[in-house]
């Protein structure tokens, strides 16, 4: 080979390289924490999943005070910036066939909440409403442990 051709190579081998380092991993994802209210109270306990379209979810721990951080890949990166569909989960096991739901199953499945966020750039305040609108936690009873028992909600 010439040493004008491994010249070339070289070169291309360090363009290569400096694209490959340069290049984002994926999307720009944003530091975000908030608060889960009910009806204007902390929410407890449970888990905040907030999911863009056509990237991974996040997701967040709450804590005794409400408050929680998402995550997506590494422990507190956030979440991609714009306008996501949410859920927020939160249950209490009162025995084996017994568990009580904190929050209203309508916020605990993606395909029926109408939960949305904004998240616009870096925040710590990010603040997530839910209601019981009148009504109050459920309990939902099983036939056996494990087994849901579709009258019983």
């Amino acid at each position: 080979m010439s040493r004008a051709c491994n010249d070339y190579w070289r070169w291309a081998v360090v363009a290569l390289a400096v694209l490959v380092m340069g290049c984002d991993s994926g999307p720009k994802r944003v530091p975000v924490s908030g608060r889960v209210l009910i009806d204007g109270q902390p929410l407890k306990t449970g888990t905040v999943m907030v999911a863009p379209a056509d990237e991974r979810a996040a997701f967040g721990q709450i804590d005794s005070e409400g408050r929680f951080t998402l995550t997506t890949e590494k422990e507190g990166d956030g979440c991609v910036a714009g306008s996501h569909r949410a859920t927020v989960t939160a249950t209490e096991i009162l025995n084996p066939n017994e568990t009580r739901l904190l929050v209203p199953p309508r916020y605990m499945d993606l395909s029926a909440s109408a939960l949305t966020v904004t998240i616009e750039g870096p925040t710590e305040d990010l603040l997530i409403e839910l209601s019981w609108e009148g009504g109050h936690p459920q309990t939902i009873r099983t036939e056996s442990a494990g087994d849901i028992d579709p009258n019983a909600m």
